[in-house]
């Protein structure tokens, strides 16, 4: 029997079974890598950059595939896999941008006594192999992320994907491999939790890129040693409404940011304050435009959103509202599932020490809570393990500025939602969110480290 099965989370299609690799397979795979540092030290940066180029390229050019691997394995909606291509598109070309704009500067030992005349040249330069490993959601921009700056800071990579990504992370390292990226730069491998752990802890590997929970944050970091960590690591991401917003827009950001993917993002809106003025005309608003959302097969055009990744994840967002009606919350529409698929649910009155709002909770249902002034939401939004994104609605910018040098988050986006993301822009968190930056341009020098010469 197979380790592992490929199976459609909409309509339950087996897709594939396959076994995972072995730490023999690991060790095969980092060896190659480390022989292929040596091609990627004679690899000048302007070809790296037309690597990556081409690379940008063959993602669009093959935007419909990619995007039905996607959905066939995630269930995610065939619109929502498309936009991810588009966004892959995007971070592959930042990628080449930034690979030529890689520079260190010159320092002048005289700034300090004595007077040493001579010059500093500091440089980046490659850590040598980088582990990247992703998670199920965004299968292939989240892999472009790593891959990329990886790549363009002069690395080589050891690639894993989410079990259920196999095709579509095949696919991504093909087009890789066609963009030219020798296959002694990037392997990519499917190990069970062992040999996945062999490879963190392998003396040859010198940094770890990861998108995932906090529990495997904690065993890979345990494990690591004295390695560079990268750590995306999600959030409960909150979305403040004050009494002066726009409704409209903020119930659109609501939609959008929660309830597409079914809500499984780290940035979605998972914790929805609004202040007691405009409550009542918030959950109107937003009401009437749940009620209005499609929810079915993912590959039909006009789903909104579609089932949850697999019937563990739905029982597990299903006994969640549960929990939180059996204490006190009122349910205001869905909370009605067909197998993997939960329609979007918008509720109040949960208890905050409820864990449908005090964990990141993966899937489409809004938690509506009430708040009346600017520093009951600061600390509501702070009493979190988590600290990845916000958002907030206001027109008022002192309130603004306010919000954003108070809350505990790694961005702050004004009248638009937490799920904010340019790929150009540094991404991650604080406390339990993570430990560094993602965006093209900080994740490179996150994959690098500084080297000095003095003429």
């Amino acid at each position: 029997m197979a380790d592992y099965r490929i199976v459609n989370p909409y309509d339950g299609e087996l897709i594939e079974e396959y076994d995972f690799a072995s730490r023999d397979d690991v060790e095969r795979a980092i060896g190659t890598l480390v022989e292929g540092r040596a091609v990627q030290s004679v690899t000048p940066a302007f070809e790296r950059s037309d690597i990556l180029l081409r690379l940008a390229g063959l993602l669009r050019e093959h935007t419909d595939h990619l995007a039905r691997l996607i959905t066939a394995e995630t269930g995610k909606t065939i619109s929502d896999s498309r936009i991810e291509i588009e966004r892959a598109y995007n971070t592959a070309l930042a990628s080449a941008m930034e690979a030529r704009a890689i520079h260190g500067e010159a320092l002048d030992s005289d700034a300090y006594p004595p007077q040493r005349e001579r010059i500093g040249v500091v440089l980046w330069r490659p850590l040598g192999t980088v582990l990247c490993i992703t998670p199920f959601n965004f299968p292939v921009n989240i892999a472009v992320h790593k891959i990329g700056p990886a790549f363009a800071a002069g690395n080589t990579i050891l690639f894993k994907p989410g079990p259920q990504n196999k095709r579509s992370a095949e696919f991504l390292v093909e087009l890789c491999y066609r963009a030219g990226m020798d296959r002694k730069v990037l392997q990519m491998l499917l190990p069970d939790i062992s040999a996945t752990s062999h490879a963190v802890a392998h003396p040859q590997v010198q940094a770890i890129n990861f998108t995932g929970g906090t529990a495997a944050a904690n065993a890979i970091a345990a494990a690591a040693g004295y390695k560079k960590l990268l750590f995306e690591l999600g959030g409960n991401d909150p979305l403040v409404v004050l009494a002066d917003a726009d409704l409209d827009a903020a119930v659109a950001a609501a939609i959008n940011q929660r309830f597409a993917t079914a809500g499984q993002r780290c940035t979605a809106a998972k914790r929805l304050f609004v202040q007691r003025e405009v409550f009542d005309a918030f959950s109107g608003k937003l009401l009437k435009a749940t009620a209005k959302l499609k929810v079915g097969d993912p590959m039909a055009a006009d789903t909104f959103v579609g089932p949850l990744i697999h019937e563990a994840a739905a029982d597990e967002v299903q006994n969640r509202i549960d929990d939180a009606v059996d204490r006190g919350a009122r349910v205001l529409c869905g909370h009605r599932r067909e197998g993997n698929l939960l329609w979007p649910t918008v509720i109040d009155n949960v208890p905050d020490n409820a864990p449908l709002v005090a964990e990141e909770t993966f899937g489409p249902v809004i938690p509506l809570r009430c708040f009346d002034s600017v520093e009951e939401v600061i600390g509501l939004v702070n009493d979190s393990p988590f600290g990845l994104q916000a958002g907030v609605f206001t027109r008022d910018l002192a309130l603004a500025r306010q919000l954003f040098h108070a809350l505990d988050v790694g961005l702050l986006a004004i009248n638009d939602g937490p799920g904010f993301r340019a790929e150009h822009f540094p991404f991650g968190g604080v406390k339990e969110s993570g430990v560094g930056r993602e965006g093209v341009r900080y994740a490179i020098r996150e994959m690098s480290f500084q080297k000095s010469l003095v003429i």
